[in-house]
């Protein structure tokens, strides 16, 4: 059983695995080379000095790794390591050329993140029902992924198994291109007038949350993966190229739409299960307090579960809609349920 472990980073990811060990008795020591960093992920994850641990975890970023490796492994050269890197052929590589056995090495990727970066945007749950990739070499001792897989246990996330390049490829596809996207928008606000950016609904939010995150951790995961992400961004450019060249073809346009939304409709549902059709109960809602909460008891008592949901409301207005995303059958039983009791409900939509 796992009892002592060492993170070497205390970003959002390291303090993130720390806090979720710690949750369930496993002795941390977080370390970095700020120590106000630190010192507030150790505060905040309990972490204590430990002589000896079984699994060192490098949760640092990858170009990083060659300055930790000999120093880590002289500590504690009978552990088991880890990265949790966003690339997985770097890593290997750095360890390849370093005195740490390619047995004693386990590359991983945890799928979760926030745009929230370091230790003040850690969570105990970030990894909960996540997937987490292995990519381990031939030359890896399975008592070394016995544990790594029991550390993934313990964060709530599940073990997926990937050559090195094959990560690098997928992770390339619906990481680090929504990532660059994201950002080329955010971009090319720059020069956009506030009036018309208090115009904006939610899809503008949505589409540029991620636009959020940390430049210089992700100046990083691009320039490692350059390659891969460089051939995928070309037919990205391409399918540019073919929209701006169909601006006065309605019916290309329309194709271009309908092969995204075609596309999008591969990604799985929840927990990597398959995708669900939605249906949608719009609701009109006066603006003043208790009133989702009292929309969520009545979902609870009729015993409905909400998907998800989205809310619409312009500054001085005095209501606002909420659209719940429900089943088919969830969405009648609740209609039918609030409109008896006088909520302003308007026609499910699919």
């Amino acid at each position: 059983m796992l009892k002592k472990v060492r993170i070497v980073g205390s970003g959002l990811i390291g303090t993130s695995i720390a806090l979720a060990l710690s949750a369930r008795g496993v002795a941390v020591e977080i370390r970095d080379i700020d120590p106000g960093a630190e010192a507030l992920a150790n505060d905040l994850a309990g972490g204590a000095n430990l002589a000896e641990v079984e699994l060192v975890i490098f949760a640092l970023p990858t170009p990083a790794l060659p300055l930790v490796i000999e120093s880590e492994f002289s500590l504690n050269p009978n552990a088991t390591f880890m990265d949790v890197g966003s690339v997985k052929c770097e890593p290997i590589v750095h360890v390849e050329e370093s005195s740490l056995p390619m047995a004693q090495f386990v590359p991983t990727h945890p799928m979760a993140g926030r745009e929230i970066g370091g230790a003040h945007g850690a969570r105990g749950d970030l990894f909960a029902t996540r997937s987490w990739i292995l990519t381990p070499t031939p030359e890896c001792a399975p008592s070394s992924l016995a544990l790594v897989e029991e550390l993934i246990a313990l964060t709530g996330a599940s073990a997926h198994y990937l050559s090195a390049h094959e990560h690098d490829q997928a992770v390339a596809a619906i990481s680090h291109l929504p990532q660059i996207a994201s950002s080329l928008l955010g971009v090319s606000l720059g020069q956009t007038p506030v009036q018309w950016l208090e115009l904006s609904g939610a899809g503008l939010r949505d589409t540029t949350r991620i636009a959020a995150s940390d430049p210089l951790l992700w100046s990083q995961i691009i320039y490692s993966n350059r390659d891969e992400i460089g051939r995928q961004l070309a037919g990205m450019h391409k399918e540019l190229g073919d929209l701006l060249e169909s601006l006065d073809q309605p019916e290309k346009i329309a194709e271009f739409i309908k092969r995204g939304a075609t596309s999008r409709a591969r990604i799985p549902g929840k927990h990597g299960g398959k995708a669900r059709e939605y249906t949608f109960l719009p609701i009109v809602i006066d603006d003043k307090p208790g009133q989702l909460a009292a929309i969520f008891n009545e979902c609870a008592k009729i015993e409905v579960n909400v998907e998800d949901l989205t809310i619409e409301h312009s500054p001085g207005q005095l209501n606002a809609l909420i659209t719940l995303a429900l089943s088919a059958s969830d969405a009648q039983s609740l209609s039918d349920h609030l409109s008896s009791i006088g909520w302003n409900v308007h026609p499910i939509l699919k």
